[in-house]
């Protein structure tokens, strides 16, 4: 192996903005921000989620960030701040730099993640079942 996991994650962070959670917990609510749960479904299920966010598994990002793609998701050539979120930081760390790569804007991620926002107080829901 000639780059591990923890030089991508540190390349990444390097790139990105990394929102301490109580800044996220600031902003929670906005209008013009959308919180992107990036976890597994089954972490959902399991941990719930922060309230409104939008659930957008990571193998998926590329393909909903993409307007050129048949899986495009609106949420995502909104405009609006996009704060991307995983269980620890590390996943969305990766997913905030390929965003940034593939020219979006105005996008960060939590610092610490999910675990740190409920260690910052920060509120959390059931997933919502479609």
């Amino acid at each position: 192996m000639t780059v591990g996991y923890k030089q991508l994650i540190e390349e990444a962070r390097a790139e990105i903005e990394n929102l301490p959670a109580a800044d996220a917990l600031t902003v929670h609510g906005d209008a013009e921000t959308v919180f992107v749960d990036i976890r597994d479904v089954r972490e959902l299920e399991r941990e719930g989620m922060i309230p409104d966010a939008f659930s957008a598994p990571r193998g998926m990002l590329e393909f909903w960030f993409d307007p050129e793609s048949p899986y495009h998701k609106d949420i995502f050539s909104s405009g609006k701040r996009l704060v991307f979120y995983c269980a620890s930081g590390w996943r969305s760390a990766l997913a905030t730099q390929t965003a940034q790569k593939m020219g979006l804007k105005n996008v960060c991620h939590i610092d610490g993640g999910f675990t740190a926002w409920k260690e910052a107080g920060g509120e959390v829901a059931e997933r919502k079942r479609k």
